[in-house]
């Protein structure tokens, strides 16, 4: 969740620090765990596979014509884990991938394998969603999630040909602070039929952690390493750990420390330069929020950093990166970069059937196809072709006599139009506004009752156009960036 009202104005010395006694001060430090020295092989029906990415975080390495492998860990490190080769299966249990195993501090040299099984079908083409934000804070919230987003999923997965390959990615606060409700998040996975890789969101941080470095044991313990990559058909998917915890509960920034983007740049080394990469994290590295509302500033909870050093890393890709956090759909392109920042399974915190800025409760669908990559937005519990919403006259309390659509999956390269009586009239107003269904929803200090915090936000997806007083019927089409039309049609008057 995006804490909007939170800005970071500085990080000083504590005072007590210049204090400390001289013999506080000369303690030593506890010296590193020892590293292990870890070998292994990489295999598929008894035979090595060559080039693998083998990584304790640290350090990359690939595996050689035999499918072996060996480096020395860092002392600091707790998984040894491949990056899955294209072609091959992605293991998981019950959905939840599982392509890491533990290790620990020994001066004894440590096996570790890993058995792969191939795919008997070309990963060239495949799927895959994200899931933003399942966020759970009760049962009654898990509840939710297993009747409602994960059989839409199920459904949406069969009614493609037999065969097709899908994963899924859970783009972080897969619960919200509550980390007994990650069996119900596994088993909402499960029902869907496929795997998921996860990232860390910042509820599911342990609040009560010391350090950046420890506010993530609980789900390391659950899901594995928090930074980490795999490959599927000429795709290359990273997953990265964006939330930096600053020691204090429910206090964090969006940032990328320097361990992370050292391991990045070997992982990348391993990338033809040209190929498609798929960069997963929680907190967006950039969004319209300040433009909307005029900051003056970003909010450094809300973006991330340092990410001109992740684009720098990215430049040599045709890159797309998806994030979560803020609970809103919206998307940007700059040269090689395209972020899609996702409106939430949770919709508005399972507060309402949409999210603050009018997107619908559901998630993102990505087909790819060689290194190209289609998508669109699904709403739980509606067709696909479900892409946009029209408001009629009165809904727009500051211009009544205006209709408003909102194409919550929209960016510059759609194209959307208005006709009249089945005349043609031209491209509505695009202007920064309210959504006037979440308005009624989620204005004012009593709404909603469930979670009184959330508000309507202001979103770049809207449209506004003003019938004739005349008009019996308005329909609104919607050209998505690869020519797939979408329309809806309401009688007026």
């Amino acid at each position: 969740m995006l804490n909007r009202r939170f800005f970071l104005k500085y990080l000083g010395w504590s005072g007590a620090a210049l204090s400390a006694s001289p013999a506080a001060i000369a303690r030593p430090p506890k010296p590193a765990p020892a590293p292990p020295r870890l070998s292994g092989r990489v295999t598929s029906n008894g035979k090595g596979v060559a080039n693998v990415s083998v990584t304790d975080g640290f350090t990359v390495v690939q595996t050689d014509a035999n499918g072996r492998y060996s480096l020395v860990a860092d002392g600091h490190a707790e998984f040894v884990y491949i990056s899955i080769p294209a072609g091959y299966a992605f293991p998981h249990d019950k959905g939840t991938a599982r392509f890491y195993q533990p290790i620990s501090a020994t001066n004894d040299p440590v096996t570790v394998d890993f058995v792969l099984e191939k795919l008997p079908v070309d990963d060239t083409k495949h799927h895959f969603v994200v899931w933003a934000d399942t966020q759970m804070i009760s049962k009654a919230d898990a509840e939710l999630l297993k009747t409602g987003a994960a059989p839409d999923l199920r459904d949406l997965v069969a009614a493609y040909p037999k065969g097709a390959l899908f994963h899924g990615i859970g783009c972080g606060d897969l619960v919200w602070d509550h980390f007994e409700l990650y069996d119900d998040y596994r088993q909402a996975i499960a029902t869907t039929g496929i795997p998921f890789f996860n990232v860390i969101g910042n509820h599911d941080l342990d609040l009560e952690a010391r350090s950046d470095e420890a506010s993530a044991k609980t789900f390391r313990q659950q899901f594995g390493p928090t930074y980490y990559s795999f490959n599927r058909g000429n795709i290359h998917y990273v997953v990265l750990d964006d939330v930096f915890f600053i020691g204090t509960a429910k206090k964090y920034i969006g940032y990328l420390p320097e361990a992370q983007l050292r391991w990045l740049e070997q992982d990348l080394a391993t990338i033809k330069p040209g190929a498609t990469v798929v960069v997963s994290l929680h907190i967006p590295t950039q969004t319209g929020h300040a433009r909307r509302n005029k900051l003056k500033e970003e909010e450094i909870s809300g973006t991330v950093a340092n990410r001109k050093h992740l684009y720098d890393m990215l430049k040599p890709f045709k890159a797309h990166i998806m994030s979560g956090h803020t609970h809103v759909n919206e998307k940007w392109h700059a040269d090689n970069l395209t972020e899609h920042i996702h409106g939430t399974v949770c919709g508005a915190w399972w507060t309402g059937p949409v999210c603050s800025d009018g997107t619908p409760a559901g998630y993102g669908v990505y087909e790819a196809d060689g290194n190209d990559i289609r998508w669109y937005y699904k709403s739980t519990g509606k067709p696909r072709e479900h892409q946009l919403r029209i408001y009629g006259k009165g809904r727009i309390k500051e211009t009544p006599d205006q209709m408003a659509v909102n194409v919550w999956n929209w960016d510059p390269s759609w194209t959307v139009e208005w006709l009249q009586d089945g005349v043609l009239k031209g491209k509505p107003e695009n202007r920064i506004a309210y959504d006037p269904w979440a308005t009624e929803l989620y204005a004012g200090p009593d709404l909603p009752k469930k979670h009184t915090f959330v508000d309507p936000t202001l979103t770049d997806h809207l449209f506004f156009f003003t019938p004739s007083a005349g008009a019996r019927e308005i329909t609104v089409r919607a050209t998505d960036p690869f020519g797939k039309v979408y329309a809806e049609t309401v009688k007026v008057g």
